[in-house]
């Protein structure tokens, strides 16, 4: 390899380890490789998750609206939000919080009442035909791509385990996709 040549390899090891193991005198090796290897991994799976197998996209088309509103849709489906309690959920301010409830508004999937002890806020509901929109997206989203379901028995049974265990220790679940 000349010196005007990068090994990709090397070049990602390189990205992936936190600045007080790649100084010198920092973290030891142990410590270094453990690190370069959550790294690589936390990489990889969002590599997977958003850039090879995202399927934003495919609930997007099949519901004919913004990911933003199918995931709306998926939250209400849960059950009843007040505006603020989905514009927390949905990580959006209040006025396009509002703009994507008068868009589902308007489609038929949701409804909008006063919430029954404080009549200054609105309660949001998804109708029939919003949960079944929602179950269609949770349906996409809930297909594992077929290079993951092609995996032999043993290694989605480790996945699977390692999955969980990251997921128990993160504690509450953020708000999904």
């Amino acid at each position: 390899m000349n010196a005007s040549t990068v090994d990709p390899a090397e070049s990602r090891r390189a990205r992936a380890l936190p600045p007080e193991a790649a100084a010198p005198g920092g973290a030891d090796d142990a410590a270094a490789e453990a690190a370069e290897a959550a790294a690589r991994a936390w990489q990889g799976m969002r590599e997977l998750v958003l850039n090879r197998f995202d399927k934003r996209k495919a609930v997007s088309e099949a519901l004919g609206m913004s990911f933003v509103r199918g995931k709306a849709l998926r939250r209400l489906a849960k059950g009843p939000l007040t505006m603020r309690e989905l514009a927390e959920k949905l990580a959006t301010d209040k006025p396009y919080t509002t703009l994507v409830v008068d868009d589902l508004e308007r489609r038929g999937l949701i409804e909008r009442s006063v919430h029954p002890t404080d009549r200054r806020q609105r309660v949001v509901t998804a109708t029939e035909a919003g949960v079944a929109a929602a179950q269609m997206a949770d349906a996409i989203l809930d297909t594992p791509p077929p290079i993951l379901a092609a995996l032999p028995p043993e290694d989605l049974a480790a996945l699977d385990r390692i999955v969980a265990r990251l997921i128990a220790g993160a504690g509450e679940p953020p708000d999904e996709l």
